[in-house]
């Protein structure tokens, strides 16, 4: 993770853009997300995300950081967890791995649109392009570990010892990437399966019960 400034690389106009849009997003942020303007370097943008309801993330208080290389917008930031996370997505040294901030960048989503993105991550979990293995695989194949081990990293590394709203339990707001849509395995999508099959298995004891009749 580089500590280095990038401000002299960019130019006055960029500088002008970026810093207006964190000054917007700290005086207006997405519902979930905190963003912490830094008036000394503001290629780093620093934020928490709070975990979404109905994931093993839920009441966790993440800190996470953007950082703005000399050719930004033209590539996207590199994007980093400063609190410990167990995450398909999220490598041990934090970096995050998400297709918004590879192949599906483009110079106009900006950072609000990154932001919820990373929120979003936490509600779908996308195994595919897994950066911790030990949890892309578990999510895949042993979903209750894979839960267990993520809401006890948040327990330790990321619960807020303020009180705070409950979360919603999903983000309607979350942008469409390909990242996030391709995995039906994610905390969400694995509470929605389950619903659908016990509203299923229903449907067949009634219909059982009304033969016998």
């Amino acid at each position: 993770m580089s500590g280095s400034s990038n401000v002299e690389n960019l130019s006055p106009q960029i500088i002008r853009q970026v810093a207006k849009e964190v000054l917007d997003l700290a005086n207006n942020p997405p519902e979930g997300v905190k963003v912490f303007p830094n008036e000394q370097d503001i290629t780093d943008v620093q934020a928490t995300i709070e975990g979404p309801g109905g994931t093993p993330y839920e009441g966790g208080q993440f800190k996470i950081k953007l950082s703005l290389g000399k050719d930004f917008p033209q590539t996207p930031p590199k994007g980093f967890f400063l609190t410990k996370i167990f995450h398909p997505n999220v490598a041990k040294n934090g970096e995050i791995c998400v297709n918004t901030l590879k192949k599906d960048w483009k110079a106009d989503l900006g950072l609000k649109h990154i932001l919820l993105t990373i929120k979003c991550l936490l509600i779908y979990p996308n195994p595919e392009s897994a950066l911790n293995e030990e949890a892309g695989k578990l999510l895949l194949e042993q979903y209750d570990n894979y839960s267990e081990r993520a809401r006890m990293m948040t327990e330790i590394h990321a619960k807020s010892t303020t009180k705070t709203a409950p979360p919603k339990s999903e983000d309607t707001n979350c942008p469409s990437t390909s990242g996030m849509q391709s995995t039906s395995e994610g905390p969400m999508a694995k509470k929605h399966a389950g619903d659908k099959n016990a509203a299923e298995k229903k449907k067949k004891d009634k219909k059982r019960a009304l033969r016998r009749l």
